[in-house]
């Protein structure tokens, strides 16, 4: 870990974790016929791709390490991270034998991952900074003494091309618990947090979600959440991609 200025109140010290992991693995199936012929995170929005913006947000936040994992079309994915010029290092996790879901593909990537804690990024949200750069403002607020994780937010109301009840109820103090059954929850999970590796340590390389993960953190009261003030975007579907390009257009 090392510490970097924020960028609006350069007098304040923020913690933040030098490894970040972009989630570029899976299947894209709600994306077809666009993921016939490549990976859903090389879908362009607005002239760049998915996993490009992932990782421009990655070394704007001044981040010096990101793992990005490949299962579908990984050539693709390697062949589009060796093409960046970025000053962050950037390690491929290979997942062609299996996928391993969002949790194992942590695991699998656990000895690429530098630090306590990392940023994991999912490769199909689109994210635009508020007043402070998104990914330094999530570690300004990371407090390693009573968090586990900690999840970026987005209001339910604000979350542009995402169809669902919600994830998350957060109270005053930032706390998370989960939606339960047909429920409502106010707070959608931006695909965008800081974990603590221990979380996984111990556990198979296997296909698991990440609420294996969080369940651990939830157990213990070390599950928390922040709320995104900039804009979000889902893009899980083809009619996704020109709404959020329609949004942007606006901003």
């Amino acid at each position: 870990m090392r510490k970097a200025p924020l960028s609006l109140k350069p007098h304040i010290e923020c913690v933040l974790p030098t490894s970040a992991m972009v989630m570029a693995a899976g299947l894209g199936k709600r994306m077809r016929p666009l993921t016939a012929t490549r990976p859903k995170p090389l879908i362009d929005v607005a002239g760049r791709s998915l996993l490009d913006r992932a990782l421009d947000g990655v070394a704007a936040a001044g981040i010096e390490h990101a793992v990005v994992n490949a299962h579908y079309f990984a050539d693709q994915i390697e062949a589009a991270v060796k093409a960046r010029k970025s000053p962050a290092a950037i390690d491929i996790s290979d997942e062609r034998a299996a996928l391993l879901e969002t949790g194992g593909g942590i695991t699998k990537a656990l000895p690429f991952l530098k630090g306590d804690a990392f940023y994991t990024i999912n490769a199909d949200n689109m994210w635009i900074d508020g007043p402070v750069d998104t990914l330094r403002l999530i570690a300004q607020a990371w407090n390693p003494a009573i968090m586990d994780a900690l999840l970026l937010l987005v209001p339910l109301s604000r979350a542009h091309g995402y169809e669902g009840r919600g994830d998350f109820h957060m109270d005053g103090l930032g706390h998370l618990t989960p939606r339960t059954g047909l429920k409502v929850a106010p707070f959608v999970y931006s695909g965008v947090q800081i974990i603590s590796r221990h979380l996984f340590d111990g556990e198979p390389v296997e296909p698991f979600t990440m609420w294996r993960a969080w369940n651990k953190a939830l157990e213990s009261s070390r599950m928390f959440g922040i709320s995104h003030p900039g804009l979000w975007f889902h893009v899980g579907t083809p009619a996704s991609i020109g709404e959020t390009e329609a949004l942007l257009l606006e901003v």
